[in-house]
């Protein structure tokens, strides 16, 4: 343990010093597990539209671990009771939130590690990380589940006003450079109370509020799932499909040890400490690598798919409110086949199409307005904004991705 925390700053572009609170976070952001969230990149491949956008997982985890401290600063203000272990609680299971994100963030989720979400990794290096540090993160780890006593503690760490996404849509915004997505976080932080149990903003704060749901709106649309940076991610799971697929059929493929591992592992796996161990020694940087050999494979599905991304020369991409037709779809299939004389299967690596949706509020998680009469109100309804009642309905779009022209 590290017996002095005098100078563990670091020196945030957006929030200016952030400073360490005490030996068990300096320990915990110290670790190898937390440590490999610097090569784990925050936005997956959005910096092939924004090239701005090359931040990390380690910016975000620490910038909310200091929104943290500002929101615990705040309500301790307002006579709302936090203890010193609930103050650690909430500042380590902020800060090792996202510590379970695998390479490229939400690009590769659910392929590298099947039927396993990050969240549900995060609680796996939360565990291990407790028993390595005696229990201290016990009360973390309840905060973390959603099942502390106190609702306002997890709340902090998971709602709809929570310090990951006070951060996260600050961050994005500064780095992608797309200035709708910021927020004023510190007006939002401190218009923050407590009553029965549970977390409200003051009432002075609604405009505060408006912006940040009209903020997170925009961002999901211009910059979360932009088209280009949709469609490059598309290829890059179809590049870990189809190297899965030529290494069951007995092909020999160059990548490191920790990629090969999961991409040989087809099936769900148990997430036992060796499979952890392993899970913690893969980054962007071993995709990124394996994309550099691949791009040479013999394979041309698998090189295209690859040169495609390296080289920034993707797929057309269309976003509609319908879907294409299977006429359409059939067409630019039939065309790549001819040209390229490949199966129906593999044509499908370059002809493809899907759906996205965003639903930016949800009323089951409803933000809460304490009105100065002391009533309690859902913000939809103190809102006079009328967009702001179309943010709860859920909007659905479609994705068509094939070829300009020759691949």
């Amino acid at each position: 343990m590290v017996k002095t925390n005098k100078l563990n700053v670091f020196n945030d572009p957006i929030y200016g010093f952030i400073g360490t609170p005490n030996e068990l976070i300096f320990s915990l952001i110290s670790h190898p597990y937390f440590q490999r969230l610097r090569r784990i990149s925050q936005m997956g491949l959005s910096y092939l539209v924004y090239p701005g956008a090359h931040h990390t997982r380690f910016h975000h985890a620490l910038g909310s671990m200091h929104l943290m401290t500002k929101a615990i600063q705040v309500l301790k203000l307002k006579d709302v009771e936090i203890t010193d272990e609930e103050e650690t609680g909430l500042l380590c299971a902020i800060l090792l939130h996202d510590i379970g994100h695998g390479p490229f963030s939400h690009a590769l989720e659910g392929f590298v590690a099947k039927e396993i979400s990050h969240e549900q990794i995060s609680l796996r290096f939360m565990m291990e990380l407790n028993n390595e540090f005696n229990g201290e993160l016990d009360t973390a780890i309840s905060i973390f589940k959603g099942d502390y006593p106190k609702p306002f503690l997890n709340q902090l760490v998971s709602s709809q006003l929570d310090m990951d996404r006070l951060d996260y849509l600050k961050r994005d915004s500064f780095y992608s450079g797309v200035t709708e997505g910021n927020i004023n976080s510190e007006r939002l932080i401190s218009m923050l109370n407590v009553v029965d149990g549970d977390l409200v903003v003051e009432e002075k704060a609604i405009y505060a509020v408006e912006k940040f749901l009209m903020a997170r709106r925009f961002m999901y649309w211009q910059v979360y799932l932009h088209k280009t940076g949709l469609v490059a991610e598309q290829l890059l799971v179809r590049i870990m499909q189809r190297a899965r697929l030529l290494l069951s059929a007995g092909e020999n493929l160059e990548a490191s040890k920790p990629l090969l591992f999961f991409l040989k592992n087809n099936g769900a796996l148990s997430f036992n400490k060796e499979v952890l161990e392993t899970f913690a020694e893969l980054d962007d940087i071993d995709i990124m690598s394996a994309l550099k050999n691949w791009q040479f494979h013999e394979d041309f599905v698998l090189s295209k798919l690859c040169k495609m991304i390296l080289d920034r020369k993707l797929l057309h991409v269309k976003v509609k409110k319908r879907p294409m037709t299977p006429e359409k779809i059939k067409e630019k299939l039939d065309w790549i086949i001819k040209n390229h004389d490949l199966s129906v299967e593999e044509a499908s690596n370059f002809v493809f199409q899907g759906e996205i949706s965003n639903k930016a509020y949800s009323k089951e998680q409803a933000i809460h307005i304490l009105k100065k009469s002391g009533k309690i109100s859902d913000v939809l309804k103190e809102s006079d904004q009328l967009s702001l009642k179309a943010l709860a309905k859920k909007v659905t779009k479609y994705y068509s991705c094939y070829p300009k022209k020759a691949v």
